[in-house]
């Protein structure tokens, strides 16, 4: 699909390049477009790089949702609750040259808590001076196409400086959004949602759990934060009944069950009663203090004016070729971080090599035709397979994840990354609460340890 220029063309070519967001997507794509020879600029709307990992304790209580309007951008970004960890081996994570180590001093564990992660992303910014490319405290506010050249497409970019006020407006070769997708709130719909008298809380603004003490909580949803905070809940709250569409349940979450009498599995909600009864599928009921939606997140793109040429329907935003270039737009708009359900470190990495060799002339995309029939050819496949189209981003995939890698000549993953992710995987359906600080899979650490990813940097 994707193929080299003649040497005439592949001659760098350099860009002015707006990347919007300074999480692990967007720290990596300016470091990529940058080694292209790319003039890069990160705008940032918090006061540090992170992204979602640069956690953001105070939450506002007046949306206790955290859902606005889809024209203006959440106050509070990151979706990171106090004792998060991990759920996943740090040595599967990080960027393909820079490893996720331990240091002394810090937190050493295998799943280390959140902030961890966090330090590794401002280790990884100084490392590589991705820091000196990023503006602070900016919100971008707009993003659409310059009408002046019409050979050249060309991005206005408006963002304003949170501290001052000022609005900036400047003109960028390429826009690359990094936007992450794990801030807007995705809501279910329930008979009585809107008139529910008692408190409402999206997992978004769960921090910690004293605010539910001697509480009745129905927690929505099975994920792996719903059971995380289900089984940070036990200890305060009176009882927590985790709601889930399927009681089909691992036997990890079977043994947290057995282990606490107040925590109950529920099936699904039907409806909600002004009364404070929250009404099951099967009949059942409780009077509840608290629901606690623990059911996802929502793309969304506030700033972006594609006129239709870029949509988010149901989460599925497209049509992007290869969850990356918008065919009609591309290659001075892309998107990196949108696959879900994959080890992210190394794919976004894949993507930003991608969209800076492509900005750069390097390589090629197809047509716009044959980009569009992919994208089609795709959601039919995702239709047949019975996949849910808010999952279209669902990778799940580690065959997809080497051909992404092969478009740019990026090393597959490895073989002992991939059989340590399902071992973590595996060991949680085991054993939920004591699977990050307890494993077997000591040959496959070892495996992992002696490979060239680690040695080069334990000398």
């Amino acid at each position: 699909m994707v193929s080299v220029t003649s040497s005439e063309a592949s001659r760098n070519r350099s860009k002015k390049v707006c990347v919007i967001g300074a999480g692990p997507s967007g720290l990596v794509s300016a470091r990529e477009l940058r080694k292209e020879g790319h003039k890069v600029v990160v705008m940032e709307q918090n006061n540090d790089v992170g992204g979602q990992w640069l956690y953001q304790p105070n939450v506002k209580e007046e949306d206790p949702l955290g859902s606005v309007p889809t024209n203006v951008a959440l106050k509070v970004h990151s979706s990171i609750y106090s004792s998060l960890r991990l759920t996943s081996p740090r040595e599967i994570m990080g960027y393909s040259d820079f490893p996720f180590l331990a240091k002394k001093g810090r937190d050493m564990r295998r799943f280390p808590g959140h902030k961890e992660l966090w330090l590794y992303l401002k280790d990884f910014s100084e490392a590589f001076g991705v820091r000196e490319m990023i503006r602070f405290n900016v919100r971008v506010e707009f993003v659409g196409e310059e009408d002046k050249n019409e050979d050249v497409r060309r991005w206005i970019v408006r963002s304003r400086e949170k501290l001052s006020g000022k609005v900036i407006e400047e003109i960028f070769d390429a826009v690359v959004v990094a936007t992450g997708h794990y801030s807007h709130p995705r809501l279910p719909s329930i008979k009585g949602m809107d008139s529910w008298k008692r408190k409402q809380v999206h997992s978004h603004v769960y921090r910690v759990p004293d605010p539910f003490r001697n509480e009745v909580v129905v927690v929505v949803g099975n994920s792996m934060s719903g059971q995380d905070i289900s089984i940070e809940l036990v200890e305060v709250a009176k009882e927590v009944h985790l709601s889930s569409k399927s009681l089909d349940i691992t036997c990890g979450l079977s043994k947290v069950i057995s282990k606490y009498p107040n925590l109950h599995l529920q099936p699904q909600i039907e409806c909600l009663k002004d009364d404070g009864r929250v009404i099951f599928v099967d009949g059942s009921s409780v009077v509840a203090d608290t629901i606690l939606y623990c059911t996802g997140y929502s793309y969304k793109f506030p700033f972006l004016e594609s006129k239709g040429r870029v949509e988010v329907d149901d989460d599925r935003v497209g049509p992007l070729f290869e969850h990356t270039f918008p065919p009609s737009l591309s290659p001075s708009l892309s998107f990196v971080g949108i696959p879900r359900k994959l080890i992210g470190f190394p794919f976004f990495e894949a993507q930003a090599k991608w969209i800076a060799q492509v900005l750069s002339g390097k390589l090629s995309l197809p047509s716009s035709d044959q980009m569009l029939q992919s994208v089609a050819d795709f959601y039919r496949s995702r239709d047949l397979a019975g996949v849910p189209k808010h999952n279209t981003h669902d990778i799940a995939d580690f065959t997809y994840c080497d051909k992404y890698a092969g478009y740019v000549g990026f090393p597959h993953l490895e073989e002992w990354r991939k059989l340590l992710c399902l071992s973590a995987l595996d060991n949680s359906q085991e054993n939920l609460e004591t699977y990050r600080d307890s494993w077997d899979d000591h040959e496959l650490l070892q495996e992992a340890m002696q490979s060239s990813h680690f040695t080069n940097f334990n000398s």
